[in-house]
């Protein structure tokens, strides 16, 4: 069987990152610019593992935007899907880290909010097999809310299949969690698959138990469930049956994109995609696969460039 179109849908960004040690954004003088956006990275895991995904997002027509899209083109993405915004400039996103773990964030939202839904509709998404929708800007509001929600909407009808990550950022959401955790239920409440870290999976559910938040996620709509747990593994549920599938030991140097490279991993399969996520034991193979990507993209500085080094050299993680 012929592999699987995926469709990614969401934000394609610039990442500064500050490699200063332990500095804040007002001291820092150096940083690493990265291609970035949780949906970029996981079409990203997909060519690199070698599918064949398409993409729709949209940068500013500025150098980062030009960047952005020479990046993904490197990668063998379509250029049509990278839409170039004449009036709204890249989003970007400067970060620095602590030694305690703290990040100081300052996001600078740009053209990937004024994505609408006339553009997403001529985005060929019935050449698809797969559509993935991966939230952490999307959901904020603006433009690309409206136009996410309903095109959910839209793909469900259609009887295509969907994946959802809700991609939870903290720094994006402080005082506002109610309005995510709604926006969330109404796109797990269309997902045939739906990935979560443990934190998010609280937050969305309000439950504090990881099987009770699971379980409420299937009463949603959602019929397969992740919920990855780091180096603890993931858990995986089919709403019949569950278990924790385990992870790799890494030296982890920077866990940006390793959620996303999961995903990829997972929608890369050679296999109708409803028909495999009924078959437990053949999804716990393909979880098991997936948490060695994810932990393998920790060992390297920025996630599309570490993902773009992942050929090769998952066989052996």
């Amino acid at each position: 069987m012929n592999e699987p179109s995926i469709l990614c849908i969401g934000e394609l960004l610039i990442d500064f990152f500050c490699t200063d040690i332990n500095t804040d954004l007002a001291q820092g003088q150096h940083f690493s610019k990265q291609a970035g956006g949780a949906p970029a990275n996981v079409c990203a895991t997909i060519t690199t593992l070698g599918g064949r995904p398409r993409f729709v997002s949209k940068v500013g027509n500025d150098p980062f935007g030009h960047f952005l899209k020479q990046t993904m083109m490197d990668l063998t993405i379509d250029e049509w899907s990278i839409l170039l915004d004449q009036h709204h400039s890249t989003t970007l996103a400067f970060v620095s880290m602590k030694e305690d773990g703290e990040r100081d964030f300052v996001f600078n939202r740009g053209a990937d909010a004024h994505l609408n839904n006339k553009e997403l509709h001529e985005s060929r998404w019935m050449e698809s097999s797969i559509i993935h929708f991966g939230s952490a800007t999307a959901l904020l509001g603006d433009t690309l809310k409206s136009a996410y929600i309903s095109f959910i909407q839209t793909v469900k009808e259609a009887g295509e299949f969907i994946s959802f990550d809700p991609n939870f950022r903290k720094d994006l959401w402080k005082g506002r969690e109610r309005d995510f955790s709604g926006a969330a239920e109404q796109c797990i409440s269309q997902a045939d698959f739906v990935k979560v870290i443990e934190e998010e999976g609280k937050i969305i559910s309000g439950l504090s138990h990881l099987s009770d938040g699971v379980e409420r996620f299937h009463r949603l709509g959602a019929n397969t469930v992740a919920v990855t747990l780091g180096k603890g593994g993931t858990l995986v549920s089919n709403g019949k049956e569950s278990c924790i599938v385990p992870s790799i030991s890494v030296h982890s140097v920077d866990s940006t994109g390793a959620g996303d490279a999961f995903v990829g991993a997972t929608l890369h399969h050679d296999q109708d995609a409803k028909a495999l996520l009924e078959d437990f034991e053949e999804l716990k193979n393909i979880i098991s696969t997936s948490n060695r990507v994810g932990a393998t993209v920790c060992t390297k500085m920025g996630a599309i460039s570490a993902i773009r080094e992942l050929k090769g050299r998952t066989s052996s993680c």
